[in-house]
């Protein structure tokens, strides 16, 4: 495949013309498309496309930039195209200026409300069309940078925070590193197994692992006197122990505040308030059942029990891998979601595996 084909990694610069960067440049009239060809061809490689249904035909193994796309064409619309650009993992974030020789405000606006970042009329003008692209990489540049701090500044939060939690007693090992590679493996397993493809094709991984990170944030207020017992729980101290939840989902809920569509946010919150729910019912805090658990709060269950399984803790020493294992495979259908509990077992060695690391191994 042609390099000029592939989205720049490095976003520094976007008027450096080596290696251009890649327009796609989408209309149904051929002289529109030469055109813009001959306006762009000196600061950017341009890939004219003739429809909709070939542009996404073309979007199976080409990345651009940005996308040119008419709104007046035959078969599939510019509007219905920019819908299904959107809904599509790969290609939600490309950016998408609309070309029309439309008039008036009410469909510029109705682009603008199905995410296109511009509109330009034509016939065009070749210096405002550069300087409409120009402009939007400039941006699109910008914004890939603040999100690139802005991840490594909450990667570095997320690490205080769990350390915090597992400094609260000693003896609990690595439970945070350990529940997320083992949730790490399950995500993979049941994206190849093709389990709830409405929902796993939009899952951001390196955003759900951080997350998972905070699935017992709310052990933060517990008091030590019950983190820390090495008997039996009493039933008020049960009750105490069993309201981590509910306070982590709060916790999760005030930095929420303005910012619901944060979808660290909404990771965190989900692994936090259903990780201890059970496939039949008799989980805790809200006793949800079956599918009405999200998926990720079943994968994160069973992680969890795993974890707590191998691990030593106050109240007991480590299981085996093997008197784990076998617990979790008797529990499908009551603690596990079937489903998952056979993702566990075709990985089963993985998971041993990352049990019988050091600490350090597994950061």
């Amino acid at each position: 495949m042609p390099d000029r084909f592939w989205r720049r990694a490095n976003m520094e610069n976007p008027e450096s013309p080596s290696p251009k960067r890649l327009i796609m440049l989408v209309d149904d009239s051929r002289a529109n498309l030469l055109a813009g060809k001959e306006a762009l061809a000196d600061s950017y490689a341009v890939q004219t496309i003739p429809s909709a249904a070939k542009m996404f035909a073309a979007l199976e193994w080409s990345c651009p930039e940005l996308i040119l796309l008419d709104v007046d064409m035959p078969e599939m619309t510019g509007f219905e195209a920019i819908r299904e650009l959107k809904a599509r993992p790969t290609t939600r974030d490309i950016p998408i200026i609309f070309l029309t020789a439309m008039d008036g405000n009410a469909s510029e606006l109705e682009g603008l409300q199905l995410g296109a970042v511009d509109y330009i009329s034509k016939p065009f003008s070749p210096p405002l069309l550069r300087q409409r692209i120009k402009l939007h990489l400039l941006m699109e540049s910008q914004k890939r940078e603040l999100k690139k701090y802005n991840r490594r500044l909450q990667s570095k939060i997320i690490t205080a925070m769990a350390e915090m939690v597992e400094g609260r007693d000693g003896t609990t090992g690595n439970h945070i590193a350990n529940t997320k590679n083992y949730l790490e493996i399950t995500l993979s397993a049941a994206r190849d197994a093709g389990l709830w493809p409405d929902e796993s094709t939009t899952w951001d991984t390196e955003q759900l692992l951080h997350a998972s990170q905070l699935h017992d944030v709310g052990k933060i207020t517990i008091s030590d006197a019950i983190l820390k017992k090495p008997g039996k729980l009493t039933d008020d101290e049960f009750v105490e122990m069993r309201r981590h939840v509910e306070y982590g989902v709060d916790f999760i809920a005030r930095l929420q505040d303005g910012e619901d569509d944060n979808l660290f946010l909404r990771y965190a919150k989900t692994f936090a308030a259903y990780h201890h729910e059970k496939w039949d019912g008799s989980g805790y805090p809200q006793g949800l059942a079956g599918e009405d658990i999200p998926p990720l709060g079943r994968m994160m269950a069973l992680a969890d029990v795993y974890d707590a399984l191998t691990s030593e803790r106050p109240y007991k020493k480590a299981f085996t891998h093997a008197e784990a294992a076998a617990i979790i495979l008797e529990s499908a259908g009551t603690h596990f979601d079937p489903a998952v509990a056979r993702l566990f077992a075709e990985n089963a060695a993985r998971f041993e595996e990352i049990s019988m690391m050091s600490p350090a191994d597994t950061l």
